[in-house]
């Protein structure tokens, strides 16, 4: 079901189905504008996409707004780091859309893996691709059943681990430092509800928090890892 399918009588559309050659090719777009004056929906489309001649909401036809534009690139790091420094591990998230979403964060932010724990949903599950957006094809993952055996291993295997989560253990994220020691560091991310497992985060070395100032205690799990893995990865000297 296409997002835009609002009417009763919807046209169904492609929009915002990401198609996995495209990221290899020069996407161009176009914006088309409903002819209906009692709708006058404005929106995008890619190019020579034919079914968005009709209107997603009332099935009128469009005109042309704009006209074919190339998409717009975000800025690259001036250099690639020499080696990965931050990984994530997902323990029980439950939605499938928040996963996506944390999978094409770690591929802009440039992240080296996600171990998905629990009953994180996999790219297996194709719901999944509507927020990754072709990144669950970048980014390397493994599963583990048991997210505590998982932080384990890695803290085995040398690398550091650092909660995101609340707390008295809890550090504001804006003045913690990532040091230049060479063990990577592993965010770890919790259940939407329960949060971080006590059991892991006993196993942090650091525990990270975003300053609530509303009725909330806490953000979205997708938007709260974007803005923690971006916080810590943009004060990597190569970006």
């Amino acid at each position: 079901m296409s997002l835009f399918q609002i009417s009763p009588h919807p046209v169904p559309l492609a929009f915002c189905i990401w198609y996995p050659s495209l990221m290899r090719q020069v996407i161009r777009h176009q914006v088309r504008l409903c002819t209906n004056q009692a709708c006058g929906l404005r929106f995008p489309v890619l190019e020579r996409d034919a079914r968005g001649l009709l209107c997603p909401r009332c099935g009128s036809p469009t005109d042309t707004a704009v006209g074919l534009y190339e998409e717009h690139k975000a800025p690259r790091p001036t250099s690639s780091p020499d080696r990965p420094r931050i990984e994530a591990l997902l323990d029980n998230i439950r939605s499938v859309y928040n996963v996506g979403s944390i999978f094409r964060t770690c591929d802009g932010a440039g992240i080296s893996h996600l171990h998905l724990c629990g009953i994180t949903p996999t790219p297996d599950n194709p719901r999944l691709k509507k927020t990754a957006l072709g990144a669950d094809e970048a980014v390397p993952w493994s599963y583990h059943q048991d997210g505590h055996g998982a932080a384990e291993m890695l803290l085995a295997q040398g690398k550091r681990l650092w909660g995101l989560e609340g707390g008295e253990r809890s550090t504001p994220i804006h003045r913690t430092t990532v040091d230049m020691d060479d063990r990577p560091v592993v965010l770890v991310i919790g259940n939407e509800v329960c949060g971080v497992d006590p059991g892991i985060l006993s196993l942090c070395e650091k525990v990270l928090g975003i300053p609530m100032q509303g009725v909330k205690t806490s953000l979205n799990t997708a938007v709260a890892f974007g803005i923690a893995v971006y916080s810590l990865r943009l004060q990597d000297d190569a970006w």
